[in-house]
């Protein structure tokens, strides 16, 4: 059993000790958990004319908030 307490991490803690204990599969499960309930942003449709910009937009602004949080 396990004395790490997952839910007192913040997401980017949680990431980092997965990372480092990839054994621990409750650890994974916590992450992944996590990530499951966020709300899924929708980008563009497939049929979207402009699908590329708005994918390549919404990589440069996920790239770009990563380097602010760093």
């Amino acid at each position: 059993m396990s004395l790490t307490n997952y839910n007192a991490m913040s997401d980017a803690e949680l990431k980092q000790y997965c990372l480092k204990h990839r054994g621990d599969k409750i650890a994974f499960q916590t992450y992944l958990d996590r990530i499951n309930q966020r709300p899924h942003r929708i980008i563009a449709s497939f049929n979207d004319p402009d699908f590329d910009e708005k994918v390549q937009a919404a990589i440069r602004e996920k790239l770009e908030r990563n380097r602010q949080n760093m």
